[in-house]
């Protein structure tokens, strides 16, 4: 058995994101609370003065280091299989739909007649949070079997994994108490990140990708591709 931590290299787009993300908290350090309160997604701010942008800029803006920090590590701990299953472009857009939709969750939620509804109207939400819940859905969806390290040390599969991380998410939002954290917007990640993939979107993706795979079958084949690597693992392996 052969444990690693992390897919590889960071791949264009989740570079992309991680070094926006990165870029901009070190402005927010500089910037104080002014990025958050212009850049934020503060429901109040979208509904009554039609900032619909917010929905996407309050992504790149975290509190703490301990936030960007594991926000960053959810990007490319599952983008970046996600980005070369699906291309650059194709995972980006996946990225912003579960993002925005995320936002958009706390959002709606935030108009409900409900006392911490109604706090949340006024309160900004930042952070990748909801954009790596859709992730980990997408990863389990698409390596449903591949195991992964809960809390660093229970192994499961992905699947049980995304469904204990949504459980969490649902489970927190209904007894959620003005803590900070939106759950909800976890939980519209998700949500929204499913919807999407359950469309035609992911119909094309899974075409283009099993074309590719044919394609790359047909070119070892024209050029005499031969396996190598260990003898004890000969079927495995492709120079």
């Amino acid at each position: 058995m052969t444990y690693s931590f992390g897919p590889g290299p960071l791949t264009p787009a989740v570079r992309a994101i991680i070094f926006s993300c990165v870029g901009i908290f070190f402005l927010q350090l500089f910037a104080g609370g002014y990025l958050t309160s212009a850049f934020g997604m503060t429901p109040q701010a979208v509904v009554e003065r039609v900032q619909i942008w917010r929905l996407g800029t309050y992504l790149f803006l975290h509190g703490d280091l301990g936030h960007i920090l594991f926000n960053m590590l959810g990007v490319w701990m599952f983008g970046v299989d996600l980005e070369r299953r699906w291309g650059t472009v194709a995972f980006t857009k996946y990225y912003f739909v579960a993002g925005v939709g995320a936002g958009f969750s706390q959002l709606v939620v935030s108009l409900l007649p409900f006392q911490g509804a109604g706090l949340a109207y006024y309160i900004p939400t930042i952070g990748a949070s909801g954009a790596v819940y859709g992730l980990i859905l997408a990863w389990a969806l698409l390596f449903p079997h591949r195991q992964i390290l809960f809390m660093l040390f229970i192994p499961m599969p992905a699947r049980v994994f995304a469904f204990i991380y949504g459980a969490i998410a649902f489970f927190s939002a209904l007894g959620a108490s003005g803590n900070g954290v939106a759950h909800v917007a976890h939980l519209g990640g998700m949500l929204f990140g499913w919807l999407y993939l359950k469309g035609p979107t992911n119909m094309r993706l899974e075409l283009k990708y099993h074309l590719t795979r044919w394609r790359m079958a047909r070119l070892r084949r024209r050029f005499d591709v031969h396996r190598g690597g260990r003898d004890d693992d000969w079927d495995k392996r492709i120079h």
